[in-house]
């Protein structure tokens, strides 16, 4: 019957006086029953407003305020005409933002303003992260941790939050010194928090998508929540709010141990229907899922078509679309491009202040600047941060009309569309999306207090609903890692008799303290402890090095994370010595630019290397050569340049800001350890870590990166500030001297610097 109705409030024209006063009723009756419905009822009237009787506004007012909507009475302007009423919206007002909070969110910050610790769970449209802000605006804690998992999130509330600067630090790197005179926000992921040594207390903690703390998720950095988590609240009883969307339970006994409650509601002021695609084309969508089927090749254009085609007519409103892989994003992308030109629909827009910077430092050949032109975004996680930040910049404002994203629409990004496109059914190559990665995309239809309604298309059978509970392993330690376990005290474990734990006694103290700072693999640490001891006389060279290594130093350490610190699953397909070459390389050139134009090259010489003797016999012949070239020989220049352009693009991100520097610096530690027990000088990679993390760039500028701004800009500020300046003092100045107008700036650089 609900369906019925809703199908009515669609596509009907409009509603007289009585169908209007009836469906108010059922409304009215609804919400006494099952308030949820009433809710989604609700917001499909205010939807469909203007085919509805306003001579019945009062009783719609009355509706909203039932279900404690506040924020849509405000947006309708509808007003409420009794003093109780008119008391419970004021009620509902923030006491620090602009804002109206609904009941649920009023409710849930009663629970924060209280003794208790908050572990909410939230569909995506319900505004949790608005609390944040409005803990921040109260002033209520002086020194405050936001963790989130990526750090184009912890970018976007670097943006909400700086207007409280006055009141607070905004502390987004570890190098970075906390006030003494005002409050401290730190903007960390979970392995800067376990880096940072200079906390003083801290009085509250925020964990988003705090369903990454389990070890069921399969996340790679589970270890550095849970230890992050484990220690603010050991070392300062903090106050903490846990936030996340879609989770029905957490660890047994954990609310009881840390004063919390667990919340959960399915309040939503947005609508999602879900569109089956799916089902109507069955025989042929399914043959597109094994390369081996007959017909594969014909259903897979198939179902190109029909998303294209669905795109098109969906032109006027925007949409995303969830792709497995980087690879599927730039495929689909690309392709669509096509069949707009061949539909001849050319609803272009070449006013993107980003153009102009690809085509100075990356190529005016790249397909993204096509992309843009034809109002296509891309979003995955090998684009550098301010291509991506723009890209969603562009999306929110309205200057592009659609997103192509990987899983990073779930966990990278806060942004929604009106459709949602559920078009590839994995994560990667193998790994199937359930019902959890389902909602969380799903959760991204519709934007809040923009839309009333979002539309998924569901391209693929909808994952089984599962009961989705998360452990917190510090705590239940069913399972529990090395890397956790071997953070915890002997009062905390909760197994002293497992052969896990007494392994991990057996390790001695002062290599036990070393491997938990680096936080990184037990066993993988303690074999590397093993290897340098062994190898310390024979290849001291190799591992007491200092500032720049040469090229057997640099393969010596990388071949040591390789294979010691690389966990169970963990691609390899890059390949050690590719990754040692380029490694070198991006030292020596220090721009990823040359990277790019010097693998280009290469690629060209191994491609006619290969069509010289391709046919000839093996002896003296290049084996690497030849295997590249044969790789490359079917693809054209520009497929040649695209897929460089992307490969260096994901190494630079995964590997050179993120795996390598870690490695490396948990191989310093552990050398230094070895060097000194040995009485032997020992080396330091903390120069050159440091350089390959931040894209070799000034010490004092480095801090640029982090709030988006692309490195080309950086480097022309490094001939315009002095380098003795502190991180801080660079932002003053780039404020206060209106460094942004300097002339040596395109226009891109120059917006991005303003947004500082």
């Amino acid at each position: 019957m609900i369906e019925e109705l809703l199908t009515d409030i669609d596509q009907r024209t409009s509603f007289n006086f009585e169908n209007t006063f009836g469906i108010y009723k059922r409304v009215s009756e609804l919400i006494i029953k099952d308030e949820t419905l009433a809710q989604k009822i609700i917001v499909n009237i205010l939807d469909n407003r203007d085919k509805f009787d306003h001579s019945l506004n009062l009783v719609l007012t009355d509706l909203i305020e039932a279900v404690g909507f506040y924020p849509y009475l405000f947006k309708e302007e509808l007003k409420l005409d009794s003093t109780d009423s008119l008391i419970r919206q004021v009620y509902h007002h923030s006491e620090n933002l602009d804002k109206y909070l609904h009941e649920d969110q009023k409710h849930l910050l009663s629970l924060l303003n209280s003794d208790k610790n908050v572990i909410v769970s939230a569909p995506t449209s319900f505004g949790k992260s608005l609390l944040i802000e409005e803990f921040v605006a109260s002033l209520k804690f002086k020194n405050i941790i936001i963790i989130q998992p990526t750090l184009a999130l912890l970018d976007e509330t670097r943006r909400k939050l700086r207007k409280y600067n006055d009141n607070y630090k905004l502390i987004v790197r570890t190098s970075q010194e906390p006030s003494l005179e005002k409050g401290n926000i730190y903007l960390f992921t979970a392995e800067r928090v376990n880096e940072y040594k200079e906390f003083t207390n801290i009085d509250f903690i925020i964990i988003d998508e705090f369903y990454k703390l389990s070890s069921n998720r399969d996340d790679e950095r589970a270890d550095s929540l849970n230890n992050a988590l484990h220690y603010v609240l050991k070392t300062f009883n903090s106050k903490f709010y846990l936030l996340g969307p879609n989770i029905d339970g957490i660890s047994e006994g954990f609310e009881e141990k840390y004063n919390a409650i667990f919340y959960k509601t399915k309040s939503s002021l947005v609508d999602i229907k879900a569109v089956d695609i799916y089902s109507p084309n069955k025989e042929v969508f399914d043959k597109t899922i094994h390369h081996r089927k007959k017909g594969y090749k014909e259903a897979v254009e198939i179902k190109e078509e029909i998303l294209f085609d669905l795109l098109i007519e969906r032109r006027h409103e925007q949409s995303i679309i969830y792709c497995s892989s980087p690879n599927r994003v730039r495929y689909l992308s690309k392709k669509f491009v096509d069949y707009l030109l061949e539909k001849e629909i050319n609803n272009t827009n070449s006013e993107l202040d980003i153009i102009e910077w690809i085509n100075e430092n990356i190529s005016r050949n790249w397909s993204l600047i096509r992309l843009l032109k034809h109002r296509i975004g891309i979003h995955d996680g090998a684009l550098q941060k301010h291509i991506t930040s723009s890209v969603i910049n562009y999306f929110n404002t309205g200057k592009l009309d659609y997103l192509f994203c990987t899983t990073t629409i779930i966990e990278g990004v806060n942004t929604s569309a009106k459709n949602i496109i559920f078009f590839d059914q994995t994560k990667g190559l193998n790994t199937p999306i359930d019902y959890f990665d389902y909602s969380n995309i799903k959760g991204r239809a519709g934007r809040l207090m923009i839309h009333y309604t979002g539309t998924i298309f569901n391209f693929n059978p909808i994952p089984p609903n599962e009961q989705v509970l998360i452990d917190i392993p510090f705590f239940e330690q069913n399972p529990v890692s090395d890397e956790v376990l071997i953070n915890l005290e002997e009062d905390e474990i909760k197994n002293i008799e497992s052969e896990q734990y007494e392994n991990i006694k057996r390790i001695p103290s002062d290599e036990k303290e070393i491997i938990r700072q680096n936080g990184v693999q037990v066993s993988g640490q303690r074999s590397i402890i093993e290897t340098i001891r062994k190898d310390l006389v024979s290849k001291y060279e190799l591992i007491s090095w200092t500032r720049n290594p040469n090229y057997n130093q640099l393969k010596y350490c990388l071949n040591l994370g390789w294979t010691h610190l690389m966990k169970k699953g963990e691609s390899k397909s890059l390949g050690i010595g590719r990754l040692i070459n380029k490694t070198f390389n991006y030292g020596f050139h220090q721009n990823l630019g040359r990277l790019i134009h010097s693998d280009i090259e290469y690629i060209t010489k191994c491609v006619a290397y290969y069509n010289k003797f391709s046919e000839a016999e093996s002896n003296g012949i290049d084996k690497n050569m030849l295997s590249y070239g044969k790789r490359y020989s079917s693809m054209n220049e520009m497929e040649v340049m695209e897929e460089v352009i992307m490969t260096n693009f994901q190494i630079q991100k995964h590997w050179f800001q993120y795996k390598i520097p870690k490695w490396l610096s948990v191989i310093n530690s552990i050398q230094e350890f070895v060097c000194n027990e040995k009485g032997l000088r020992p080396g330091n990679y903390s120069y050159y870590t440091n350089l390959i993390e931040n894209e070799f760039l000034r010490e004092n500028l480095t801090i640029l990166s982090e709030f988006g701004i692309p490195s080309s800009a950086i480097r022309k500020l490094e001939k315009i500030i002095p380098e003795s300046l502190s991180q801080d003092d660079v932002i003053k100045s780039i404020r206060q001297d209106r460094l942004f107008e300097n002339s040596v700036f395109i226009e891109y650089e120059k917006n991005k610097l303003k947004e500082t």
